[in-house]
């Protein structure tokens, strides 16, 4: 066996985990502001939630891209391929539907899907998922976008554009498939296998096609957000008029349609170029009757999802978001045996206050010298037969070269004093 990560799947290094962390603590403010609740889901649920939530079209059943098992007992159970079935069956199970409108979620964490792997696409990925369920409103679609647009923000991008479409009310989506249907038949044969699936199920989702070809067939054709209803044309225009009195930069894109089939009205993107040919960032869209479909009580929906990796590969070379790695106060050194434990409890009784490491062996002073200055530690504490009779530590400022005897009982003196003395010269 080759001893290496699965395709498709990356450790996360101590060295990236401060942006990681970063990142979760940017977008939690933004949510936690806007009165949004946090939910953690299971990364496995009753596998027909996710075949009925995505739809008989979409990629992830028409390619099989979920991963899917059995259990012992024999139950169908899937790896989450996206939040919202979830959420939505926890929404349900936990009565939460009683709770004030709207109800305002949001989730975080890794994802799997069964997909070719390139830049921007693994088959475990980490999403921050927002769904606000219970009230069918332009407000509350126009919200779910400048909350996505702040998050995003928040985080550090700029030079975001957000697409903006509707995929109209199931009627709309009814006499949609029927005109496209009847249209594209006498290019079936020219259309890529996928899209021919797609012209037999849900002819609407051959837009979403990242095949030149199709593309070149289908837009001779009416999009989707031409053959809009008026109720529906109503409810996409509010949305744009939030927008703009909100100074939310966006564009009218008539034709997304996104991955899922249980989009309704409302269906936005936000890209950022840069970041290679998978240059959305995020997408949603309003899934009104999507919890009827699996089971509950008929509630409205909005809700999007971004891809963590997508955003730090977006953020790459941006210094004002990925200051260095917290450095150490203080090394301590051991120069025999019995300063090894002396060192880690003093280490122990520091960490209250401040970053203590310290080596695990006895050192020479110099090459535990070497050691603190690798890590970036300014300070060294050395310990060894002459400070263990004075009861003290000889501390070296690798910086100034100056060293000094601190009794031990001072050492968290010294280190605040030292601490005070750098504020003041920043």
């Amino acid at each position: 066996m080759e001893l290496q990560a699965v395709k498709g799947t990356k450790d996360i290094l101590p060295d990236q985990q401060f942006n990681w962390e970063r990142l979760l603590l940017d977008v939690g403010t933004v949510f936690r502001r806007a009165g949004v609740g946090k939910i953690s889901i299971p990364i496995f649920e009753h596998s027909e939630i996710f075949f009925r939530s995505a739809g008989e079209s979409s990629d992830l059943v028409v390619q099989k891209e979920m991963y899917t098992f059995e259990d012992r007992g024999s139950r169908s159970l899937t790896l989450r391929p996206e939040f919202t079935g979830g959420v939505l069956r926890a929404f349900h199970e936990h009565g939460m539907a009683s709770l004030p409108s709207p109800v305002k979620l949001w989730s975080h964490g890794p994802v799997f899907r069964g997909e070719q792997v390139q830049r921007g696409r693994q088959r475990q990925f980490h999403q921050v998922n927002y769904e606000v369920l219970g009230i069918e409103d332009p407000l509350v679609d126009a919200e779910a976008i400048s909350l996505a647009y702040d998050c995003l923000r928040a985080c550090g991008l700029t030079g975001l554009t957000v697409s903006l479409g509707s995929v109209g009310d199931p009627e709309d989506r009814e006499k949609y498939n029927a005109y496209l249907r009847k249209s594209l038949t006498p290019f079936r044969e020219q259309l890529s296998e996928a899209s021919r699936n797609r012209l037999d199920l849900n002819p609407l989702r051959i837009w979403d096609s990242k095949i030149e070809e199709d593309q070149q067939i289908i837009k001779q054709f009416e999009p989707p957000l031409e053959g809009l209803s008026d109720k529906s044309k109503r409810h996409h225009l509010d949305v744009t008029k939030y927008l703009t009195d909100w100074c939310i930069p966006f564009t009218i894109d008539p034709t997304i349609v996104r991955g899922l089939d249980y989009y309704r009205k409302t269906a936005f993107e936000i890209r950022h170029h840069g970041i290679g040919a998978q240059n959305t960032i995020l997408g949603g869209g309003r899934y009104d009757g999507l919890l009827a479909n699996l089971g509950g009580a008929d509630t409205a929906g909005i809700g999007w999802a971004f891809g963590v990796e997508r955003v730090l590969d977006a953020l790459k070379g941006k210094d004002s978001h990925t200051p260095p790695v917290e450095k150490p106060d203080l090394y301590l050194v051991p120069l025999d045996d019995l300063a090894v434990s002396e060192v880690a409890n003093t280490a122990r009784s520091l960490r209250e206050s401040f970053t203590v490491l310290h080596a695990y062996r006895v050192r020479k002073p110099a090459k535990g010298l070497r050691e603190a200055s690798r890590i970036h530690s300014p300070l060294v504490g050395l310990r060894g037969e002459a400070e263990r009779g004075q009861g003290t530590y000889t501390v070296k400022d690798l910086e100034s070269g100056k060293q000094v005897n601190i009794v031990e009982s001072e050492l968290k003196e010294y280190l605040i004093s030292c601490a005070a003395g750098k504020n003041e010269e920043s």
